[in-house]
């Protein structure tokens, strides 16, 4: 995979409050931003086949998680790894 060239023009307070943040984690700025692209990439796809893995199944009554033939909740975990 190769690499391309993103130039952003942001507010001089919020690449303070960046370098802050990357400097807790020992990381460059340009890390820093790149990792947490990455992390919401991730989140949202994550979200995304969460939500179409419910509607693949269905869900019982509008109750996620329901049981469809009796309409009860099952005894399991959502996988929402709190992704709201």
């Amino acid at each position: 995979m190769g690499s391309t060239v993103l130039s952003l023009r942001i507010d001089g307070e919020l690449l303070d409050r960046l370098r802050s943040h990357a400097a807790k984690r020992g990381m460059s700025v340009q890390d820093y931003v790149v990792r947490t692209l990455i992390r919401e990439d991730f989140d949202e796809r994550f979200k995304t086949a969460v939500d179409e893995t419910e509607k693949f199944y269905g869900e019982a009554d509008g109750e996620p998680g329901a049981d469809t033939a009796t309409g009860t909740p099952r005894d399991h975990v959502r996988p929402s790894a709190g992704i709201a």
